[in-house]
């Protein structure tokens, strides 16, 4: 990949870094896991939307930019090194969206993406369920068939977001018949309908971050099935590459983490032996998880797929993630577990550590993902499940 940008692609990072340098606020929004937070984040992905940068890589009919891939990811880059909030509506942005751009129907498009660039509507995920986790064929909920629609019967667990989102995308069995991977259907359901039960599950700072959701015979409309009935798996594919290989987890996250790692290293005056070193190997993990997503971008403009190399991506980056704040707080000694304003980096580094834990297992475990790079890019037999 050349890396030499044009002019067009040097304007935009320029234009992005410096509307970031104005615009992000001078104290960090209140989490997202609670009410107060969710609505400030909610009004900050407006901001984003009015200044077109909510969804830059989308056609301008959706509210996008109509920027390249290789420009997103500069965007990404940027928007984590000015410490810009996370994004509310990240399962919607970089998981259903890639999915209505691959499988769904125009009226969707239109009805659905301009919505989730304003974060009017708010997207949950709503895969696992208390059987079927990584192992996500195991699924028992059920969508039936009705006059104009279907459905829904079940129970979702660790569903992200869904305790103040608005709507969620999940996988349901519409083949009574079926097994594993077979007679599944792509919907997308309102949280707010009637059948609808949402129970938060509180994280371990006791904040919801996650919900399960119970549904009891809930309506569902034609219109709101992406793809064709009986062929989720094949749909929820996109969305699983998508969360494993290049939207969820950009460069950009990692690079800002490690360039705040060399810093805090320097503040500490340095250390002796293997934790000098660790900081060097998360720095060059993080530039060349960087360059790896360059040639993944550069794959997908000359119309390459996301395909199960997401699955190396994903195991390569939930790694770093814990390595580079397992580092972090072996530098701080006992101040690593200060939070709070009064804490180093603001106590970045605790919190980040205890989310990074979840890297190996959200998306997949890394069991699952060895798996499928054994099978499915290696052609090694299938093992035993």
């Amino acid at each position: 990949m050349d890396l030499d940008f044009d002019d067009a692609t040097v304007a935009f990072r320029d234009e992005v870094r410096s509307w970031l340098t104005t615009n992000v606020p001078a104290e960090p929004l209140p989490s997202f896991d609670t009410a107060e937070g969710f609505a400030a984040h909610r009004r900050w992905e407006g901001k984003l939307a009015d200044a077109g940068l909510a969804a830059v890589s989308w056609p301008a009919e959706f509210g996008g930019r109509d920027a390249t891939l290789l420009q997103w990811v500069l965007f990404e880059e940027e928007y984590y090194a000015a410490g810009a909030p996370l994004r509310v509506n990240q399962n919607g942005l970089f998981m259903l969206a890639p999915t209505l751009f691959s499988h769904g129907t125009d009226e969707q498009r239109a009805r659905i993406l301009p919505a989730m660039a304003r974060s009017e509507r708010v997207w949950a995920q709503a895969w696992s369920e208390p059987e079927a986790g990584s192992d996500i064929a195991a699924l028992r909920s059920t969508a039936s068939r009705v006059e104009g629609g279907w459905r829904l019967s079940g129970q979702k667990t660790w569903s992200s977001r869904a305790a103040f989102a608005d709507s969620a995308f999940g996988l349901f069995r519409s083949d009574p018949g079926s097994e594993r991977h077979r007679g599944l259907t792509y919907l997308m359901f309102d949280l707010h309908a009637p059948g609808v039960t949402v129970r938060p599950i509180p994280q371990l700072d006791g904040e919801p971050g996650f919900a399960e959701i119970f549904l009891d015979e809930v309506f569902v409309p034609d219109a709101d099935v992406i793809g064709e009935p009986g062929q989720g798996w094949r749909v929820a594919m996109t969305t699983a590459n998508n969360e494993r290989g290049l939207s969820l987890r950009s460069p950009g996250r990692f690079l800002s983490a490690a360039d705040a790692l060399v810093g805090l290293w320097d503040r500490e005056d340095g250390a002796a032996g293997t934790t000098a070193d660790r900081v060097v190997d998360a720095w060059i993990g993080a530039r060349a998880y960087q360059l790896y997503t360059f040639g993944t971008v550069t794959r997908l403009q000359e119309g390459g797929e996301l395909g199960p190399e997401s699955s190396v991506n994903k195991l390569f980056w939930s790694h770093l993630d814990v390595g580079m704040h397992e580092t972090a707080l072996d530098l701080l000694g006992p101040r690593g577990e200060l939070v709070g304003p009064d804490a180093p980096d603001g106590g970045r580094w605790p919190a980040g550590y205890l989310f990074s834990l979840a890297g190996p297992i959200y998306g997949g475990t890394d069991q699952i993902q060895r798996n499928t790079i054994a099978e499915r890019l290696l052609g090694l037999p299938r093992g035993a499940r």
